[in-house]
């Protein structure tokens, strides 16, 4: 790590729940029978209905590749296209109930223990324990997304 430190406990947990999140889509995923991509698709429309573009972005893809994505979420009943409701000229892409049931059939187990977890913890220690995840997926995003470099002086 840094500085010939030694990680401490909370990096090291860290480090495992990636892991096994990691472990987890590709298991999800094949269960589902659906590519990684797809059930990463799901994921972010689970969140809110998005266009095409912003799948594409969100995916680091071209707009082809979200829309092959997307073709096949659809041919599955797991996502539809509808007109955005404020600019019928754009599309958005909704999840359906079928995809809504394909996620949450598979992640019932995880969500039930995490509810459980949740509940061992008072208020306080949860307010630590997002304060602490929250900066480490900063952490994270500084290496998938670093800020622009300016061109060298001339």
């Amino acid at each position: 790590m840094s500085g010939g430190r030694i990680p401490s406990g909370a990096t090291l947990a860290l480090r495992d729940l990636v892991g096994a999140g990691l472990r987890l889509r590709h298991a999800v995923s094949r269960r589902a029978g659906l590519s990684e991509t797809e059930m990463t698709t799901l994921d972010h429309l689970s969140r809110a209905p998005m266009g095409p573009a912003e799948v594409a972005r969100l995916l680091e893809v071209s707009t082809a590749a979200s829309t092959g994505i997307v073709d096949r979420l659809v041919e599955r009943g797991h996502a539809e296209r509808r007109p955005h409701a404020d600019d019928r000229r754009r599309v958005e892409v909704h999840l359906t109930e079928s995809g809504q049931r394909e996620i949450l059939g598979h992640l019932a187990p995880m969500f039930a223990g995490l509810a459980e977890l949740d509940a061992s913890f008072t208020a306080d220690e949860l307010a630590v324990v997002e304060r602490y995840l929250r900066r480490a997926a900063g952490a994270f995003e500084a290496v998938t997304h670093p800020p622009a470099q300016s061109p060298p002086a001339r």
